[in-house]
């Protein structure tokens, strides 16, 4: 039986060249019980289509017509609700993860205090019994330290513990329906694991229903029961997970499954949707001939290419040299200094970077991957240790000397 049926949802977005349409016009119905994917590239029109249901749209977005049923016995359409009612539904019978944790989280206030407010709000518990469940939740989603966690402030945690406090606050009420978007996007593979397993376990203990939206495959071959794949605002195939990967029908499907990175080679240059999908003038998709695929996946890089590269690399002289870095941070301490603990958040790394090369860093997270990053660009101070870079000693820099460097050495942000 379906607990939310969506019949001809369409959203537009009103701009100085006119209006575009961002979900043209889809229907789909969730199950009780039911983990439906929504899967498709940026600007699909996933996270509209969540916001619609949960009635957060905010300008210039609009919802031009279509309806939004909630409910088993008695379907409430949602999109008809005064916002005062929407509010009983909102964060309490649906409930939504969203993609970006800085945003989401309110930068003036803790983050126990903030899952508190939920908890208060919705389930009408005393600020004592509140604190014990969020601590309870925060355990429950593996974060370290939940004391710490639940005194601390949204920018003094990582992305992912960030994340994961979203994942307890919008778990905390045992809604009905929770939309997940891109929840596991910012977590290293060990916790996202865990994250999966946690919202699978709580959804077959509650019998809740889950849209999941990602841009992740794998997630949704692990975790789904059925799926829909949109592009440009439109559902262009749905069915179970099986069919899905097994018999994709229409060419963006083949073309997502296609372009996935193989694990047993190394392709000259990573194989993009375009790659296996011709768009024509009408609009309409096809595939593309199968010779024109082969030839873009038999363009592979031996194992002796990449190592003789890697080794002619290090012969130059390096572009950047980490040296025994160490960023550390007070925790804890009173006004007077007293009793000050250190979070090592960086602590004695070494490592040297050549012209050209790509380096890749890895960790869970709060490993102090972020933290590095930015101490290297003097975004945040060290503790002790050098950074050089052309021969340059970056700590001897002044701010001025620091600011006219940055332009050769740019940092892409994790929170856009």
């Amino acid at each position: 039986m379906s607990i939310l049926s969506i019949r001809d949802l369409t959203v537009r977005f009103a701009g100085e060249q006119g209006t575009s349409t961002a979900v043209n016009g889809i229907s789909f119905d969730l199950q009780k019980g039911e983990v439906l994917g929504i899967v498709g590239e940026s600007g699909s029109g996933k996270s509209v289509t969540s916001l619609s249901v949960m009635r957060l749209l905010s300008e210039p977005g609009s919802i031009d017509k279509g309806s939004v049923h909630f409910g088993e016995d008695a379907p409430v359409d949602l999109l008809s609700l005064p916002e005062k009612e929407m509010r009983h539904f909102r964060g309490n019978r649906i409930s939504m993860i969203f993609q970006e944790p800085m945003t989401s989280l309110n930068p003036v206030f803790t983050c126990g205090f903030q899952v508190d407010e939920a908890l208060m709000l919705h389930k009408k518990i005393s600020r004592k019994q509140a604190k014990t469940e969020t601590l309870r939740l925060f355990e429950q989603v593996q974060l370290p330290d939940p004391e710490r966690i639940y005194k601390a402030y949204p920018h003094e945690l990582s992305g992912g513990q960030k994340q994961r406090v979203m994942i307890a606050m919008a778990m905390s009420c045992e809604p009905d329906i929770l939309i997940a978007d891109e929840p596991t996007t910012a977590l290293d593979v060990t916790v996202q694991q865990t994250i999966l397993k946690l919202m699978l376990d709580l959804q077959q203990q509650n019998g809740m229903s889950v849209i999941f939206i990602t841009h992740d495959l794998g997630v949704i071959a692990e975790i789904a029961d059925r799926v829909l794949v949109m592009y440009k605002g439109n559902i262009v195939e749905q069915g179970t997970v099986e069919e899905l990967f097994h018999n994709p029908q229409h060419p963006y499907t083949k073309g997502l499954l296609a372009c996935r990175p193989p694990l047993d080679k190394h392709l000259k240059r990573l194989p993009v949707i375009a790659d296996f999908m011709q768009e024509q003038e009408d609009g309409s998709l096809h595939t593309t001939p199968i010779s024109v695929q082969d030839a873009i996946t038999r363009e592979t890089i031996s194992t002796a290419d990449r190592e003789a590269r890697l080794q002619q690399l290090q012969e130059q002289d390096p572009v950047l040299q980490v040296k025994g870095l160490k960023t550390w941070f007070p925790s804890g301490g009173n006004w007077l200094g007293g009793n000050k603990h250190w979070v090592k958040a960086v602590d004695d790394v070494s490592f040297d970077v050549y012209p050209g090369e790509t380096l890749g860093l890895v960790g869970e997270s709060g490993c102090g991957k972020t933290t590095l990053g930015r101490t290297i660009l003097r975004l945040q101070e060290p503790t002790g240790g050098q950074i050089i870079y052309k021969g340059r000693d970056l700590l001897s820099l002044s701010s001025k000397e620091m600011r006219d460097l940055r332009k050769e050495m740019q940092i892409i942000f994790q929170d856009p």
